[in-house]
């Protein structure tokens, strides 16, 4: 099995102004003929490796090997559904006493999904992680406060090690309690956030209510992740804390955070793709597509020993660019996730994505970021309410909120012919009370289902 190399502890490629930092230098900028025979060697490693030592991928791949990247294509699948039905441990490469350490979702569809590390793969873990926060700016010497949680999800402990691998402070508060949160935010004052955007939208709303001004936080980088936002949210984010924000995605089945971030030009994510191979397919029918098509992301984990995958569909819907960055790095780019795939609603023979109702409420001022949409298939023809808050200055300037209120009634009106250009769907548009949409202190929930 071929590890993967790491950088050493400390960024290369930072100009004097402490702009531009590239982790590693090496790997982020190699030239594609490298990187392409990196990944070629990588790909045979982790097939041969896969093949031997676990039953499930010995099954599936027999004797593959393949010759070039392009034989990738027809290897089999790796689902969800397989992870869980080889619960807990069936997908383990290495013995049981090799782990050091074991992640797990939440279970909230049946069994939880598991995925384990060997001391290996932690700093690998460690070596992306630190990749993708300094690319977000994040620096040696900085308080980060981390916002996700801990314990079996990958969130905290991902930022955690990665922020310790550049140099950075860390303060674990994991995610809940958003009055402990205010607490330190305000007396810690750090440089960095990390948290899912709908808790930390939440806890600018909760600073704000209580007369703090989170601009003045002193907070200079945000990375947000663990649920698809848009560049509606990120723009609330930067309104609210003076920051930048930048989107790092993951998933505990290939590794956590860290498999791809933005870079100071926002100009889609960097793939660490000499240790997660991606590629896009139809996502009815598995077909490859090429660069710059909109469809399911797959990822092959290149260098993980405990619990490889190869062809693993995530769900998660996006595009690739395999042109180079201003930033000077030379990794496939994808574009920020769009939605999962098994979260799109067809409603009325419409495909619908919650972004894209996200998107067209929040081009709109008089509207805040807490949304949700409630589905109601109990009906003939599903039902499909949209509920969202008005901003507060709206409330303000009309003595306090009415839904009848001559301006109410008019913004209603206005959401909801923007939302049926948008989108090709009429559908009912609610604007509720402040307050009324509950909050997340992880995930946010954006789609409720009755009938």
């Amino acid at each position: 099995m071929v590890a993967g190399k790491v950088s050493a502890a400390v960024p290369n490629g930072i100009r004097p102004d402490g702009s531009g930092a590239i982790w590693n230098l090496e790997a982020e900028t190699m030239s594609p003929e490298a990187r392409e025979r990196l990944q070629l060697e990588r790909l045979q490693a982790v097939v041969r490796w896969a093949a031997a030592r676990v039953p499930f991928h010995r099954e599936r791949l027999g004797a593959a090997a393949p010759h070039e990247l392009g034989d990738l294509a027809g290897l089999p699948f790796v689902r969800k559904a397989d992870l869980r039905e080889q619960y807990p441990f069936g997908l383990l490469a290495v013995p049981r006493d090799q782990l050091a350490r074991v992640h797990a979702s939440s279970g909230t569809k049946g069994k939880p999904t598991v995925v384990a590390y060997t001391a290996e793969d932690l700093d690998v873990w460690r070596e992306v992680m630190a990749r993708m926060m300094t690319a977000a700016g994040a620096r040696r010497g900085d308080l980060l406060h981390i916002a996700f949680g801990y314990g079996l999800f990958t969130g905290g402990l991902g930022f955690h090690d990665g922020a310790e691998r550049i140099g950075m402070t860390v303060v674990p508060v994991s995610s809940g309690n958003t009055a402990r949160h205010q607490l330190l935010l305000q007396d810690f004052r750090p440089d960095a956030i990390a948290a899912t955007p709908s808790f930390a939208l939440h806890l600018a709303e909760t600073l704000a209510e209580q007369g703090s001004a989170p601009r003045e936080l002193g907070l200079r980088v945000g990375m947000f992740g663990a649920e698809p936002w848009t560049e509606g949210i990120r723009a609330a984010l930067e309104r609210a804390f003076g920051l930048r924000a930048f989107d790092i995605y993951g998933l505990s089945e290939i590794i956590g955070p860290g498999v791809a971030g933005e870079c100071g030009a926002r100009a889609g994510l960097h793939i660490a793709d000499d240790h997660f191979l991606p590629e896009i397919v139809d996502p009815v029918s598995g077909a490859p597509l090429p660069p710059g098509r909109e469809g399911e992301l797959v990822l092959t984990t290149l260098t993980k020993r405990a619990m490889p995958l190869v062809r693993y569909r995530t769900g998660d819907i996006t595009t690739l660019t395999l042109g180079p960055c201003a930033c000077g790095r030379t990794s496939a780019r994808m574009a920020r996730i769009k939605g999962r795939s098994d979260d799109m609603l067809v409603v009325r023979g419409v495909n619908l994505y919650p972004s894209e109702v996200e998107s067209t409420l929040l081009g709109m001022e008089e509207l805040v970021p807490h949304y949700q949409l409630v589905l109601d298939r109990g009906t003939t023809l599903a039902r499909l309410e949209v509920q969202v808050e008005p901003s507060p200055e709206l409330v303000a300037r009309c003595g306090g909120f009415s839904a009848e209120h001559p301006e109410i009634v008019m913004l209603r009106r206005r959401a909801a012919e923007r939302l049926q250009r948008a989108i090709g769907l009429s559908i009912e548009l609610t604007i509720v009370a402040p307050r009324t949409i509950p909050r997340a202190e992880g995930k946010a929930v954006r789609v409720v289902e009755r009938g």
